[in-house]
């Protein structure tokens, strides 16, 4: 296939947008799908390691103009259209409708290219419904292709007015090699002075409120209230640390639960194997929710369960009573009852990690996500 990709978000940057970028299209083709993305520390040793062929831009946004993203899109918008004007390429994909998207569906219009522009879910409902979001949705009905990475992002792009028959669900992948079962976990549960018959619950996302740590921490102090042996770690950093650090401190659950800050690259498949679920009970915040949840899938690779909030498009990475849980994210009466089962009846939350195990190699490996996108664009042709 030859593509020319619009992806700010790549790369060594942290995120499952960037993950996903650079593992499918790598997947899809070698030198002849270019990738228009940010400049950031460590851009070169990626570039020098990926097959495909990467333009690094400076994005930055500047605060004097307005808007202050107004050089990304121009920027975005002229390298795209050199490269569209001196290389054949089979379309051209935009992993987000804004930035990238605007500047995608100009460029195929002036080339004569058909534009894919993926949707993630959360960027749908956040803006509001000023100018920014009406942008977004022209870029999005005029797309030719529309991926949406779940049926929740799929039915708000319905209420948004784009065609559904320009819409394609994919669901995001994990690298099966890398999150695998019966990875070497010693020192992760022994440095926190956690024993073998406790209970480990994990976490890990960037912490913001939407993720539901904070309920998490509470539904742990009720249950390690009823004398049940729960610890619970929690991996990342964001915006919500100190209010973290101080929920724990206001619960007195400084001896149960640990806040580790970010997780290496290489520990977080060990930290997936060694807990005894996943938690991540996700709730809705101003319109702001999880679009799908790669951390979910990822925690099933490794053969673990996952507790995840109702909101937004976590159904579809998390399959309730089937691969694991979902409940209501806004009410800790409903996550501890959510935790108490996994903890109190281990051979059922053995058969729904089994069960997330086995969905995971069968649909979410990246081979598959390559081979789904992949098939959209014969289908498209």
């Amino acid at each position: 296939m030859k593509l020319l990709v619009l992806s700010e978000l790549f790369l060594p940057t942290k995120g499952g947008t960037a993950v996903w970028a650079a593992e499918v299209y790598r997947r899809l083709g070698g030198r002849d799908i270019h990738i228009v993305t940010a400049d950031v520390p460590g851009a070169a040793a990626v570039d020098a390691a990926h097959p495909n062929t990467i333009h690094r831009l400076d994005l930055r946004r500047v605060p004097w103009l307005r808007p202050e993203s107004l050089a990304m899109y121009a920027r975005f918008f002229f390298r795209a259209l050199r490269l569209a004007a001196t290389r054949r390429f089979d379309a051209i994909h935009a992993f987000r409708a804004l930035p990238e998207g605007l500047a995608a569906w100009a460029v195929a219009r002036l080339t004569f290219h058909p534009v894919t522009i993926y949707a993630h879910g959360e960027e749908l409902t956040t803006w509001g419904r000023g100018g920014k979001y009406k942008v977004m949705r022209f870029a999005l009905r005029h797309a030719d292709r529309v991926i949406a990475n779940s049926e929740h992002t799929r039915a708000t792009l319905l209420e948004m007015g784009v065609n559904a028959a320009r819409i394609a669900v994919v669901y995001p992948g994990v690298d099966v090699a890398v999150f695998r079962p019966e990875l070497d976990t010693a020192g992760l549960r022994e440095g926190l002075g956690i024993a073998p018959d406790e209970t480990l619950l994990f976490s890990v996302g960037r912490l913001s409120r939407r993720k539901g740590f904070d309920q998490a921490i509470r539904a742990v102090g009720r249950l390690r209230a009823e004398g049940l042996p729960v610890r619970y770690v929690i991996g990342g950093i964001g915006e919500d640390a100190d209010y973290l650090e101080g929920l724990i401190a206001e619960c007195g659950l400084q001896a149960a639960v640990h806040c580790i800050g970010a997780v290496a690259e290489a520990d977080l498949p060990r930290w997936f194997n060694a807990c005894d679920a996943f938690v991540m009970p996700n709730r809705e915040i101003d319109g702001d929710n999880e679009g799908f949840g790669m951390v979910f899938i990822e925690a099933a690779a490794c053969g673990r369960t996952s507790l995840a909030g109702e909101a937004g498009g976590t159904g579809s990475a998390v399959l309730h009573d089937v691969t694991g849980l979902r409940v209501n994210g806004t009410s800790v009466e409903a996550i501890a009852d959510g935790l108490r089962a996994l903890i109190a009846q281990p051979a059922r939350r053995a058969a729904l990690a089994d069960a997330a195990l086995q969905r995971v190699q069968r649909e979410f490996a990246w081979e598959r996500v390559a081979a789904k996108t992949r098939q959209l664009h014969v289908n498209q042709a």
